[in-house]
């Protein structure tokens, strides 16, 4: 059975789609971009600001879910420049200080709203 999830704490859906699904003790967290969730509107700043926004809205999801960062077994980050990778790993090392999760970091063509960072995540919630 899935659960669909959404919190007003993180920004809500552009387009057809859940903040997050739940089934069974797994926690699906569709990607998630650098906006404000009050303004929708990108953070200010270069890739490590966004970044760090991104993954204060996915905490903000498992929180929802009444799971944290801790939880997450593996993210997906893409990037729209590979240029960012250090800057962008070194603000995401300070969302998974021990234990980080599996990940993959793609640079692809253009994310949503042109944005600089997506981040999905899957969780495990016991």
């Amino acid at each position: 059975m899935k659960q669909c999830l959404s919190t007003d704490k993180a920004p809500r859906a552009v387009g057809p789609y859940s903040q997050a699904i739940r089934t069974g003790n797994l926690l699906f967290i569709s990607g998630q971009l650098p906006m404000d969730p009050q303004t929708m509107q990108f953070a200010p700043g270069e890739i490590a600001e966004q970044t760090r926004q991104v993954l204060t809205n996915m905490a903000a999801i498992l929180e929802t879910a009444g799971a944290s960062l801790a939880d997450v077994v593996k993210t997906t980050v893409m990037l729209k420049d590979m240029n960012d990778f250090k800057a962008m790993n070194q603000a995401y090392a300070d969302f998974f200080p021990s234990d980080p999760p599996a990940r993959s970091t793609f640079q692809v063509g253009r994310l949503p709203l042109d944005a600089m960072v997506e981040i999905e995540a899957v969780a495990v919630i016991l």
